[in-house]
């Protein structure tokens, strides 16, 4: 059984690598993000501007686990972050649908953002908030 992209489809890494492409894991998925960090330390206004709707998203759930009980479909709704689909970063044998952040990690940010975080975007800092700032 082929492992990779090339043995399937017989070609030898260096003509994916020539190609420019990457040589993905027919089987497995990739660990692959974005780092919202990068997001703000970036001059590009588009990425400033993503990094702004990430802090948004991330102000939006603190509130609303301050706020009270989220029920489960709110959790998986709001808190796993499956992937998505149509970037195929999630392609495998199996599919394309990728791991995303499951149950564990919403749990673990549900617990720490009413804690950790119950200043995040109001934080006494020079420039603007980040997620991975330590609390």
């Amino acid at each position: 059984m082929a492992t990779f992209f090339n043995e399937h489809f017989g070609v030898t890494t260096d003509q994916v690598d020539n190609y420019g492409a990457f040589n993905v894991s027919l089987i497995n998925d990739l660990p692959l993000f974005i780092d919202p960090f990068l997001l703000f330390n970036s001059s590009k206004p588009e990425y400033q501007k993503l990094h702004g709707e990430i802090l948004r998203y991330m102000i939006f759930l603190r509130d609303k686990v301050t706020g009270g009980e989220i029920s489960p479909d709110l959790v998986k709704s709001w808190f796993m972050f499956p992937e998505v689909k149509q970037n195929w970063l999630g392609f495998s044998l199996h599919g394309n649908g990728g791991s995303g952040l499951g149950k564990d990690f919403a749990e673990a940010l549900i617990q720490n953002l009413g804690k950790l975080f119950a200043d995040f975007g109001a934080e006494k800092i020079t420039k603007s908030s980040h997620i991975e700032r330590c609390a």
